[in-house]
Parts: structure tokens; C-alpha cells; sequence
């Protein structure tokens, strides 16, 4: 058995779940500079559950299309978080149903017994902490890839 390599995604739509630290970097790198309306940032307290519908950048594609000189994509993905237990955020307001994040990075620093907390970055300031009970995110894909908006490579300056 072999590991699965970036171009070895091709069209398909990624199915991903990270349940330890190297498995997040991966979903992480993902869904780097992926953007959401806050209005869909969703905690189901009852179900423990914590979901987020985002339009990421397919860096899983970025060296094909630049090899055959076509248009960057994006595709819109649902990220799961389960067994969370507390959602905190910062840097941002939730009551403004215009705004729009974007999400830079993931991180996760265990507690004891498997427990944790999640940390969604996101741009200018803002965060996400997440209380877990174990590490478990799933990533993905719900539409086929359309063309970048911006036609352009996300850039952090």
C-alpha cells in the first residue's frame, strides 16, 4: 500500500477524515484560504457536531492546471468536526450575516485522554477553538470544480 499523492486526485471529489496530527496538516494545506459566509458556520450541540460549508481552492489541482494552462478551480466542500464539546470564536462578529472569512490554517493541541481543542485561523485576526472530545474532521467535496473567481493562486502577503 502507498500513500496518496496531491496529483493523484485528479477529478475526483476528495473524501478525507483526519483523526491525528498529520492527517489534520493534510486536510489543513486543503482548505487553506478556503472562503465562507459566517452564515455558515453551524455547532449542533445536540449531535456534538460542528460544520462549516466552504469554497476552497483546489491546491490539489494547481500544478495540472498550470501545466496544461487552465484555469484555476475552486470547489465547495462541508467540513465535519464531531465530538465537540464547547465552540468559541474570536475576532470576528457572527451577528453580521454579510460577512465573509477565510480560512488560513488548522491546528490541534491535545489534552489529556485524547481530548483537545481545534483551532481554525482565520484571516485578519479571527479564530475558531473547538473543544474536542477526540480528533475526528472530515473533509468533502459536494460540487464538481468551477473556475476560480479571482483566475488567481491565493497569496498571503
Amino acid at each position: 500500500m502507498t500513500d496518496a499523492r496531491f496529483q493523484d486526485g485528479g477529478e475526483e471529489p476528495l473524501r478525507l477524515v483526519a483523526q491525528d496530527a498529520d492527517d489534520l496538516n493534510v486536510i489543513s494545506t486543503l482548505v487553506q484560504d478556503a472562503v465562507l459566509p459566517v452564515t455558515e458556520l453551524k455547532y449542533d450541540a445536540k449531535r456534538r457536531r460542528f460544520a462549516i460549508l466552504l469554497n476552497r481552492f483546489r491546491w490539489e489541482d494547481r500544478v495540472e492546471a498550470e501545466r496544461v494552462g487552465r484555469a484555476y478551480e475552486r470547489v465547495r466542500s462541508v467540513m465535519v468536526v464531531g465530538d465537540v464539546r464547547k465552540v468559541q470564536s474570536s475576532g470576528f462578529d457572527r451577528a453580521n450575516k454579510d460577512l465573509v472569512l477565510s480560512l488560513l490554517s488548522m491546528s490541534f493541541e491535545p489534552g489529556e485522554d485524547g481530548t483537545g481543542r481545534l483551532t481554525l485561523v482565520l484571516a485578519g485576526d479571527g479564530a475558531i477553538a473547538l473543544d474536542v472530545e477526540a480528533l475526528e474532521v472530515r473533509l468533502d467535496d459536494v460540487t464538481r470544480p468551477y473556475r476560480a473567481p479571482s483566475g488567481k493562486v491565493p497569496r498571503h502577503e
